[in-house]
């Protein structure tokens, strides 16, 4: 479906930054975080939730985004609010997370003649996004280990992976593919 905007592209963008802010007020143990995580979290599965019922034509790979989101807001909702039977929602995750990976993971960066789509910006960008997602990997062992740094690990990771949501937010994109999204609403 070739169109030019996904549904509520924005504020769900929005939701994410929401609960990286969260993540990082939790870490800090300031006031409020598990209040920010919760808002972050149901506005995300309700948003997507509009999104996916928005949806005329659904193929399974947008089912399996739409239980893969639903799944991880769930289990963040669960862990906020220090409930059990998070393994259900974290099994279901990891599932859809595998199942998303192998149907479309790496061909998200790619055209339709199997040829890579980005630029050197883009490149650069999604670097800051690999490094930010290792960063925040990092920094969770080490807070898990009880090293030293380990806030300010975490904390450097959330912000990278904050700053590209925010550029793709703010900035326009370049080469933009129009496969498989939504009008704007």
């Amino acid at each position: 479906m070739n169109t030019s905007k996904k549904v509520l592209k924005l504020p769900i963008r929005f939701s994410l930054i929401v609960i990286l802010f969260g993540i990082i007020s939790k870490l800090l143990e300031w006031s409020f975080a598990k209040e920010i995580l919760l808002v972050g979290f149901t506005s995300l599965s309700a948003l997507y939730a509009f999104r996916y019922v928005k949806k005329t034509e659904r193929k399974f790979i947008d089912t399996t985004k739409f239980v893969l989101v639903l799944s991880w807001s769930i289990n963040g909702v669960l862990q906020v609010l220090d409930l059990p039977f998070t393994l259900f929602s974290q099994i279901l995750t990891a599932t859809t997370f595998v199942i998303w990976f192998v149907l479309e993971g790496t061909a998200y960066f790619l055209d339709d003649d199997r040829n890579a789509k980005n630029s050197l910006s883009q490149i650069i960008w999604n670097g800051i996004l690999i490094i930010g997602t290792l960063v925040v990997i990092s920094g969770s062992i080490m807070r898990f280990l009880e090293w030293d740094y380990a806030i300010h690990m975490l904390s450097l990771g959330i912000t990278l992976i904050g700053s590209y949501i925010l550029k793709d937010v703010f900035l326009p994109e370049e080469n933009h593919d129009h496969n498989n999204e939504e009008y704007q609403i």
